[in-house]
């Protein structure tokens, strides 16, 4: 038997973990788990009901390292992951994404020769202001087996020169997506506590700090929803630290004309994006399940790891210009793209690869 420590510090890293943690619980015990959750992000829907929607335990460890300029917070996570892997002495550490945990996990068990796995490996915004960027780029150097989820990640760590223990498996999000997608509509009653029609709404969230951080794009951001409210209903689950930052630069009165609600459950927010008629937003993740559900999708950003999405029609970029924002939803109005052929997100079965891999791993 093989151990693996997981590291994971945000809630979508939890997302993506639980369908690798499904295949491995069905490896017949070829792979024991350890669960190390960094407390990166405080997130108050991470109660055990968002365990029991996973259908995984609660981690083994929980560091409640959170908060703080990124050079600390990310040396106290080295610092406390490296006494886990040193008592656990694991084969190999399992790493997900982008986040300062991501780094951290695969600093901790470089520095301890432990081989690093790293999902969603080669991934590139090329915008190296970007805190994740930094972080997918160190991440991938050090990592002994790195899966990728499209064949441009592929490319993206040849250019840089990696190509050993390079595999292309597919994204983990779309095995999610498909895990959870039907049971997120048969089973949760979000639409109907809202009051709300299928297709009739728009979903939006906003939370990465080059948008939150900037008073001018949080404005601009803001004000492109409030006008695109004035044409049908914005619901925003809007992120505790967005709603600080908008208190703070005192533009918190365009709230008002949002459907803002807290944060949503796992199971709800995968509700609200599958029956949302166009979705807005920063986030890598919400962008993939707009294209695995077949939404139109607008990006506040410049750029976009998943440029497949933008390339297939089904995402455009759109910055933090409300003028921007409003002219692409206008344009995805009027012409809803084609439904997709190709699969560039690989065929649902990423997971059960990956733990293959590890475990054919020497």
């Amino acid at each position: 038997m093989k151990k693996v420590v997981t590291v994971v510090g945000a809630r979508p890293q939890f997302i993506k973990a639980a369908a690798v943690s499904r295949q491995i619980a069905l490896s017949g015990g070829l792979i024991e788990e350890v669960m190390l959750h960094t407390g990166q992000h405080y997130d108050p829907n991470m109660s055990q009901v968002f365990f029991d929607e996973l259908e995984i335990p609660a981690p083994s460890y929980n560091l409640e390292i959170g908060g703080g300029l990124h050079g600390a917070s990310t040396g106290r996570m080295l610092e406390s992951i490296e006494k886990v892997l040193l008592a656990e002495r694991p084969d190999s550490v399992l790493i997900y994404g982008d986040t300062n945990s991501t780094l951290a996990g695969a600093l901790a068990a470089a520095k301890l020769h432990i081989p690093v796995a790293h999902v969603e490996a080669g991934l590139r915004s090329f915008n190296l202001r970007m805190p994740e960027e930094i972080n997918r780029v160190l991440a991938d150097r050090v990592s002994t087996q790195l899966f990728c989820p499209t064949e441009a990640a592929v490319r993206h760590l040849a250019a840089e020169g990696t190509v050993r223990g390079v595999h292309l498996v597919g994204d983990v999000m779309y095995d999610v997506a498909l895990h959870y997608g039907q049971r997120a509509r048969a089973e949760c009653q979000v639409l109907h506590g809202l009051g709300l029609a299928e297709r009739s709404y728009a979903l939006a969230t906003c939370h990465r700090a080059e948008n939150t951080d900037d008073p001018h794009r949080l404005q601009s951001i803001f004000s492109a929803l409030a006008l695109l409210a004035e044409r049908l209903p914005v619901v925003v689950p809007l992120h505790p630290r967005t709603r600080k930052q908008l208190q703070h630069h005192g533009i918190d009165g365009l709230l008002g004309a949002l459907r803002v609600v807290d944060p949503q459950p796992f199971l709800a927010m995968v509700a609200l994006e599958q029956s949302a008629q166009i979705i807005l937003t920063d986030s890598g993740g919400v962008q993939k399940e707009a294209f695995f559900y077949e939404v139109p999708c607008v990006t506040l950003r410049d750029e976009t790891e998943w440029t497949e999405t933008v390339e297939l029609g089904w995402n455009r970029l759109a910055g933090a210009s409300t003028r921007r924002i409003l002219e692409a939803c206008e344009l995805m109005f009027r012409s809803r793209p084609a439904v997709v052929g190709l699969a560039p997100y690989g065929d649902g079965c990423a997971s059960q690869k990956i733990v293959e891999l590890l475990v054919c791993a020497p």
